[in-house]
């Protein structure tokens, strides 16, 4: 208990908050700028069990931003953040998935948590995580950035990320700084913890922040009567979903 001390002395979270989160099981997919951060603060905090998503392995051009990777370059990011977790706070469990997360391996890896992290760094995967939190009544931690910017949404119920977005945009490669994903990853891991223990949180709205300006805005979102996912129109995960503008074609 002396380890989470200062965190049991705040009144909203206390010892029951505490025992909460030690129950907690909380996938994160993508270890990169986003999930390095969250990965970081929530098994600080003692998340009883983290899972982390990425097939992808760390370059030096990632440590700018990434930074539980340090001296890691050239090992798988889910395995390198895994090793971090498990010097920072061993007791949590830990699971890494050193894969990408698909359209026909999506069920298999939300179902088994409470809550799923999203940091991907594409919209093909915030979309199938989208929709299979949905499908699976799970809540989903929502962050993107891009330069000095980004946006923030906690999904526990609709409206969900397409009632906002309905289609992608064009990929693109993002700019960031690192410290824009470094602020976003703790409001993902501030997110995860509150919803753990049953404070108030993004659910319904949409946060977005410039670092630059230091402008922050937040707005109430509604859910779109036409969502095919809120719906209940969708009945699976179907891969020729999320090709392209990830607009959904199928739905059983």
């Amino acid at each position: 208990m002396n380890r989470y001390l200062r965190q049991i002395m705040v009144p909203e979270f206390g010892e029951k908050g505490q025992e909460k989160l030690s129950r907690a099981k909380i996938l994160v997919v993508g270890a990169g700028g986003l999930g390095s951060t969250a990965i970081a603060y929530l098994a600080a905090a003692g998340v009883g069990e983290i899972g982390i998503v990425d097939g992808d392995v760390v370059e030096e051009s990632n440590l700018q931003r990434q930074t539980i990777h340090a001296g890691n370059v050239g090992l798988n990011k889910a395995e390198s953040a895994k090793k971090f977790v498990e010097e920072l706070n061993p007791y949590v469990s830990v699971r890494s998935y050193p894969f990408y997360v698909t359209a026909e391996n999506v069920i298999y890896l939300v179902e088994e948590y409470d809550i799923v992290v999203s940091c991907p760094d594409n919209f093909k995967v915030r979309y199938l995580l989208n929709d299979a939190c949905r499908l699976l009544d799970k809540t989903l931690i929502h962050a993107a950035i891009y330069s000095f910017e980004g946006e923030a949404m906690t999904i526990e119920k609709p409206p969900c990320y397409r009632c906002l977005f309905s289609e992608a945009p064009i990929e693109t490669e993002n700019p960031v700084m690192g410290f824009t994903a470094g602020f976003f990853g703790c409001v993902q891991a501030a997110e995860s913890i509150k919803t753990v223990v049953g404070l108030s949180t993004l659910n319904g709205k949409y946060l977005r922040v410039d670092l630059l300006t230091m402008d922050f805005m937040l707005a109430e979102i509604k859910q779109n009567p036409e969502c095919p996912v809120c719906s209940g129109k969708l009945s699976g995960i179907y891969p020729e979903n999320y090709g392209g503008s990830c607009r959904i074609v199928r739905l059983e």
